[in-house]
């Protein structure tokens, strides 16, 4: 069974679901079987380098403060309690992310997919690690062991921004308009974050199936991010 979750590491919700995901895995009586994969998808392209505070950002979208504590709150809560330990999701600063999914590809083609998305995950959201310029990419780069100056080269000349883009659309085409969106062994698409008990049930359904049907997307009203700046329930 495969697993694919389209996601931007500056999304609230992608890095719960991402825990939820990893979770349910773990809970599933065929977890072995399991293969799962991380798919790129901006949200925010149009930040300025220098970024913006998650509460600007709200604020730009017509969320009032209480609104937007409303709906990220919940989530660090969600998170700690799924083991994450320290989710930030408002105290913190977002960036645009293009080359920062350009460096994941890289990290991908070298052996550390996981690593890479998972450390990315982690660093955002429990210090407000900011990774989005080229000389933050080039750091972090070094510190899950892939070759810094190689790192540089491949961000420079943008070796992956077609594949990186090609992945953001096939999501769409499949009908996502924001993150995270979740497609389960091609059956099954999920817009938006669920809880684990969930994601475990999609996947028995999955498993049960004894032929393949079409994509569809019984389990799409969850929290998402989406371009226009918020995220919401």
């Amino acid at each position: 069974m495969r697993i694919e979750m389209w996601s931007d590491i500056i999304c609230p919700v992608c890095g719960v679901t991402q825990l939820r995901i990893r979770n349910a895995v773990q809970q599933f009586e065929h977890g072995d079987e399991v293969e799962v994969i991380h798919r790129s998808f901006q949200v925010h392209p149009g930040i300025a380098p220098e970024g913006i505070t998650q509460t600007q950002l709200s604020l730009d979208a017509g969320m009032t403060v209480a609104q937007m504590e409303s709906v990220l709150r919940p989530m660090e809560i969600s998170a700690d309690a799924e083991g994450f330990g320290g989710y930030h999701a408002i105290d913190r600063t977002l960036g645009p992310t293009a080359l920062t999914h350009e460096l994941l590809a890289y990290a991908t083609d070298q052996g550390k997919h996981h690593e890479a998305w998972t450390a990315m995950f982690t660093a955002h959201f429990s210090t407000n690690r900011q990774l989005w310029t080229l000389q933050q990419l080039v750091e972090f780069a070094d510190e899950i062991g892939l070759d810094p100056a190689a790192a540089r080269d491949v961000l420079t000349a943008r070796r992956y921004r077609a594949q990186v883009e090609e992945e953001q659309l096939r999501a769409q085409r499949m009908g996502a308009t924001g993150t995270p969106f979740v497609v389960i062994d091609g059956r099954y698409g999920i817009g938006g974050g669920v809880d684990t008990a969930t994601l475990v049930s999609v996947m028995e359904r999955v498993r049960a199936e004894s032929r393949p049907v079409p994509l569809s997307m019984p389990f799409g009203a969850g929290e998402q991010c989406g371009p226009g700046g918020a995220c919401a329930v």
